[in-house]
């Protein structure tokens, strides 16, 4: 990916001084514009405040992706499931506590081993890192590259120098919040990440710097699950379908809000069902943030299958799995067989919400393979 360091041109429409409101957050979890000083002290982790640096980031070009789960030869993972490492399933088919282990001593050998069990269990979760949380962003990048070709977001606040990082943070915005949910019912946002790319996120880190004692969880739903439940006559329609995902809406809205674009939209056409490259699995491939239309189905059609495809996920709880944040956690996932929300639980009508710092990083994989094009 090539990047553009001169001066960023704000394309930003003029907004009228007589609007009677601001602009609603685009996702309540994280902040488009600068924090306040009060905020900005109140952290454990500065150098891990969003910053909204003028770097313009084009077009990924198409790029060869090498899954490292796939040169796996020992599928019961001897260099990253040593004896002295306890694992432990957050539900019995979904998600995984994997203690005794850290990150940062890893060989690549075991890297390989843990994108085949991040694969296999679809969330992983890491407690006691402090270590890999202390050792800094260009040493938790490269950690990252190992897994795909870095992400650039597009939006929101990054860590100063390594844009690679997407930076959610909440701490008080009791106003804000406010109204967002004057006008929604809920703060759930489900999706996949960055799915309108042509080469979308596979592998994710999350890693939590700062967190409410109690709440703030993220929520994860298996997709090839999902797309198991429905009928064989559904999945035959589905899976031929092609679903049109773009970062527009989130872009504009960036735009209106007077927050910093850093990268033109981006619209791509992928499968609605598309197959793990690991597992071979077929996997519901939809977003409640980032589809537009679904090929050959009018506005109604699209309406109605989005909706109940997205229901379908939202209530399975039978093959759902909710993270409960821990001090010092990094969460990694897969981003090709889960859908996620974070919960934003975490807020009183005193002081708002309680202080929620948490930096991702994500790793682009293959172009979403289509179920005609699988070697099932």
């Amino acid at each position: 990916m090539s990047t553009t360091t001169t001066t960023f041109i704000n394309k930003n429409p003029a907004v009228s001084d007589t609007e009677k409101e601001p602009v609603l957050s685009y996702d309540i979890n994280i902040p488009y514009v600068s924090l306040s000083d009060e905020t900005s002290k109140a952290t454990p982790y500065p150098a891990y405040l969003p910053t909204w640096d003028p770097i313009w980031f084009d077009p990924v070009p198409p790029f060869e992706f090498s899954d490292p789960a796939l040169r796996v030869k020992d599928k019961s993972k001897p260099n990253l499931l040593t004896p002295n490492v306890k694992v432990s399933p957050i539900q019995p088919g979904l998600g995984s506590i994997v203690e005794g282990i850290d990150l940062c001593d890893l060989t690549n050998t075991a890297k390989d081993e843990l994108a085949l069990l991040i694969a296999e269990r679809k969330v992983v979760a890491f407690p006691n890192q402090a270590a890999f949380l202390d050792s800094g962003p260009a040493f938790q990048q490269e950690f990252m590259k190992y897994f795909g070709k870095p992400n650039y977001q597009p939006v929101s606040g990054t860590v100063r120098g390594f844009p690679g990082f997407h930076i959610i943070h909440r701490n008080g915005n009791k106003e804000e919040i406010a109204r967002f949910l004057q006008h929604k019912s809920t703060t759930t946002l489900w999706h996949q990440d960055v799915s309108y790319e042509i080469q979308p996120p596979g592998y994710v880190m999350l890693g939590l710097l700062q967190g409410p004692a109690v709440g703030g969880d993220t929520v994860f739903a298996a997709t090839d699950a999902a797309y198991k439940r429905l009928s064989p006559k559904l999945q035959a329609f589905l899976d031929d379908l092609v679903a049109t995902h773009s970062s527009a809406n989130m872009i504009n809205h960036t735009r209106l809000a007077k927050g910093l674009v850093r990268k033109d939209p981006v619209t791509t056409a992928h499968p609605l069902v598309r197959v793990h490259p690991v597992t071979g699995e077929k996997c519901l491939f939809i977003n409640g943030e980032f589809i537009t239309r679904i090929h050959g189905l009018k506005e109604g059609e699209t309406k109605t299958i989005m909706e109940f495809l997205l229901q379908h996920i939202i209530m399975g709880h039978d093959f759902q799995a909710r993270v409960r944040w821990q001090p010092n956690t990094v969460v990694m996932f897969d981003n090709r067989n889960t859908l996620h929300s974070a919960i934003v639980d975490y807020i009183d009508e005193e002081h708002g919400a309680a202080p929620r710092h948490i930096f991702r990083l994500c790793a682009m994989a293959e172009k979403p393979i289509p179920v005609g094009k699988a070697n099932l």
